[in-house]
Formats: C-alpha cells, sequence, structure tokens
C-alpha cells in the first residue's frame, strides 16, 4: 500500500493507493502535515511506500518524519522513469510534468498523447506512440490571466472566474469574462486541431483545478480526469521499487 505526497505552495495532497486503485485522498494545509500523516499512518497501517513530490516546500524534519515510518522516494529527474525524455533541458522540467507524463504511459501505453494540466498554469505535455516525450507548451492558467488584467492596468476590476454567456462582452465585466474564458477556450481548441492534423490517432487528458470548468468549453474531444497526477505519482513509486 502506497502514500502519495503532492506538495503544493500552501497545501498538500495525500493519498493512499493499494496497487492501481486510489483509496483515499484529502488536501491538507501545510501546517496541517504532521497530525494528518500521522491519521493516515493510523487509519492505514499497511502503508510501507510513499512518494514525495515538491520536496522543497516540505522542512526537513516533515521528510525525515515520512522517511522514518515508511520507505519514502523524494521525485526528482534522477529517478527511472518509463520514457524517454526528449526535452533539451530535462533538469529544468517540473516534477508535476513528469508525473502527467508517466500517467499517460501507465494509462495509455504506445499511444500519441497530449496531457493539458489546467492549473496556475496551462500545460501542454506530448509523449508519442514510441514512448518519447517530445515537450509542449506553457501559458498562463485561468487565474493569473484575471489577476494580470487587474494588476497591469489601472482601472480593470479583479473577477471571480465566471462561464460568459456570449462571445461579445457588452460590458467591461462581460467582456473580461469572454476574453478570459473564451480566449483560453479557443487557445486549446486551436492547439488541439493542430495536434490532430498531425497525429490522427492522438489521445487527450485534460486534468489540473480548472479541467472540470474547462471541460463544457472545449470543443474537442477529451477525457477529462482530477486524480492523473495522483497516478502518475504512484506509478513512478512502483516503477522505482518493484
Amino acid at each position: 500500500m502506497n502514500l502519495i505526497i503532492d506538495v503544493g505552495n500552501t497545501r498538500v495532497k495525500l493519498a493512499v493507493f493499494s496497487q492501481n486503485a486510489l483509496l483515499f485522498q484529502q488536501a491538507i494545509l501545510l501546517k496541517e502535515f504532521e497530525f494528518e500523516l500521522e491519521a493516515t499512518l493510523k487509519a492505514y497501517p499497511a502503508l510501507k511506500k510513499a512518494i514525495i513530490a515538491s520536496v522543497g516546500k516540505l522542512a526537513a524534519s516533515q521528510v525525515a518524519l515520512v522517511k522514518a515510518r515508511l520507505t519514502a522516494l523524494e521525485l526528482s529527474q534522477d529517478l527511472n522513469f518509463p520514457f524517454t525524455n526528449l526535452y533539451k533541458t530535462p533538469h529544468s522540467l517540473g516534477v508535476d510534468r513528469i508525473a502527467l507524463v508517466s500517467a499517460s504511459v501507465f494509462k495509455f501505453p504506445n499511444k500519441n498523447v497530449l496531457i493539458i494540466d489546467a492549473g496556475t498554469c496551462i500545460t501542454y505535455d506530448f509523449i508519442n506512440a514510441q514512448n518519447q516525450y517530445l515537450g509542449g507548451a506553457i501559458s498562463p492558467g485561468i487565474r493569473l490571466r484575471y489577476e494580470s488584467l487587474h494588476n497591469h492596468t489601472a482601472k480593470l476590476p479583479l473577477l471571480p472566474t465566471t462561464r460568459p454567456v456570449a462571445l461579445i462582452g457588452n460590458a467591461t465585466n462581460s467582456a473580461i469574462h469572454s476574453g478570459v474564458v473564451n480566449g483560453i477556450s479557443m487557445e486549446i481548441d486551436g492547439i488541439l486541431n493542430d495536434y490532430h492534423n498531425n497525429y490522427s490517432d492522438l489521445t487527450v487528458i485534460l486534468t489540473g483545478g480548472d479541467a472540470e470548468f474547462l471541460s463544457n468549453q472545449l470543443k474537442n474531444g477529451i477525457f477529462a480526469t482530477s486524480n492523473f497526477l495522483l497516478e502518475g505519482l504512484n506509478f513512478i513509486l512502483e516503477y522505482n521499487t518493484n
């Protein structure tokens, strides 16, 4: 049984897998880590192994606490991965993107796969049917676009994420919603069209915090999943310990 620890800027995701089945997950604050770790270990005494992603956000004492209780790996570019990395700067490739690509190999082996992770940034990662990771793209996510309009202009308001009711915004607020949300939707649809033109058998994965919101906006057929990163981390743990 595996414990997956995915550390963000302010929150930590804890997940428990039995082989490939997700049994439990929760998002906690960094300050709650020690308490919730103990609670999870108590609830799942069969836990043996762990993987920690984005380890720089945890204190050394917190990492040591995990390693004292479980056989634990810290995710880095130095582990073994189930694909050939053709990125020209492999050590600058984020561990979250590595986990997503690993998940694609596990879930869709020997397929052309484009993974779109819609979070703070929107990342596009492509792996071909020969299990070669070629790279992708990075662009601002939904909240970054709303915040940029507010922070870098004198009068535009900071608005909550809202699905536009029309293409043409007839007031400042509706124009912002149309520009941000329709702009992202058209960006993604345009990128997907180009990939489909080059790879007729393309599988597309949409994941990340804004995946559910965006999936209703997009025209292209996609497979939306919220647990793809966690599945990738579990696969990497198994791949490096079996």
